[in-house]
């Protein structure tokens, strides 16, 4: 099978850092499903991994990517949620060969049947997303969904990423917080206001200075997706007493004492954890999946596909990761077939 990999990180610069390969088919066991791949999506995971971890020890080559649509080609012995010829679309495990590969294996409990809405190419740009988001808002800041009134305000930094493109549309379809999202540019502004957010401010001005002058003194929840130690201090002053913050990056350090005499409180999401540890609620992410793919087909909740790069190959894949290594990225980049 085709599939794009390399033997050792490197930097985007490097011709070694994504080249084309052959690997052999993968057959499916267990729990396991083998999916033809039809589109896939490039998330910041992907340039991380790439600049830093090696081949596993049986490796020749490690394949990156999560996001993915595709038909179920075969199935394990073990599964029944699924059976060959369904349209699936999933994120999956980070400890696993990544679907940057024409035939991949992922566990069932990890898909959901895709939204009968979407083509492979928007499809493939929902769920590492929509995972993130969802996991986030409902487990981790365990926000109730429903249109009951309420004065709760949540501020999302960075809103409009990836995960910040569906955690907008999220909590502004299914709850009743006011949702004030952070761009810094005039179209990723509009893209913002366009997902459903009540509020924009600019990020890169003062966070809390941009509230009130929005009209807000404090917000009782934040969520922070990007550059979390650039503006945490911001992030403190903002933040309601006794309110959640959450966030997904990697600072480079994080002091959480900051917090104490507000007692917030801090709230890590990485999407990976049900897979990479077989919790005992793997399956969640099954029926989350299946879920949005329904609030998809309601007209709820839309596809954050922003750019289509063309066929999955070495060369298309670097540009995708150079654009979103490049800060400047809108929604989601997708690839889909196989030159």
């Amino acid at each position: 099978m085709k599939a794009i990999g390399y033997q050792k990180p490197h930097a985007l610069s490097d011709a070694e850092a994504l080249v084309d390969i052959t690997l052999p088919n993968p057959v499916a066991t267990g729990h396991d499903l083998l999916i033809e791949v039809k589109a896939v999506s490039v998330n910041p995971v992907d340039t991380k991994v790439r600049a830093s971890a090696a081949p596993n020890e049986n490796e020749d080559y490690k394949v990156l990517g999560w996001d993915a649509s595709g038909i179920v080609r075969a199935v394990g012995p073990d599964v029944t949620l699924f059976q060959p010829g369904d349209r699936v679309w999933y994120a999956g495990s980070i400890t696993r060969p990544g679907t940057n590969s024409e035939l991949h294996l992922v566990d069932e409990r990890i898909v959901g049947h895709m939204p009968a809405t979407l083509d492979f190419a928007q499809a493939a740009a929902l769920p590492l997303t929509a995972i993130t988001a969802w996991e986030m808002l409902f487990d981790r800041l365990q926000i109730v969904p429903g249109k009951t009134p309420t004065s709760q305000t949540l501020l999302i930094i960075g809103a409009s990423g990836g995960v910040g493109s569906i955690l907008t549309q999220l909590a502004a379809r299914l709850t009743s917080l006011t949702v004030i999202g952070t761009a810094s540019r005039p179209e990723t502004k509009a893209w913002v206001k366009e997902l459903g957010a009540h509020y924009v401010i600019d990020h890169g001005k003062p966070i809390a200075e941009e509230l009130r002058r929005a009209g807000f003194s404090s917000v009782d929840h934040i969520v922070s997706l990007t550059q979390t130690d650039a503006h945490l201090n911001q992030i403190v002053e903002a933040i309601a007493p006794q309110g959640k913050f959450g966030l997904i990056d990697d600072p480079t350090s994080l002091d959480v004492t900051k917090f104490k005499r507000k007692s917030v409180s801090v709230h890590w999401e990485f999407m990976f954890t049900r897979s990479m540890f077989g919790t005992h609620d793997m399956a969640g992410q099954h029926r989350l999946l299946n879920e949005v793919a329904a609030l998809v087909d309601a007209g709820l909740i839309r596809t954050t596909l922003a750019e289509h790069f063309g066929s999955i190959n070495a060369g298309n894949l670097k540009r995708a990761h150079a654009l979103l290594e490049s800060g400047k990225a809108r929604g989601k980049v997708v690839l889909e077939g196989w030159s």
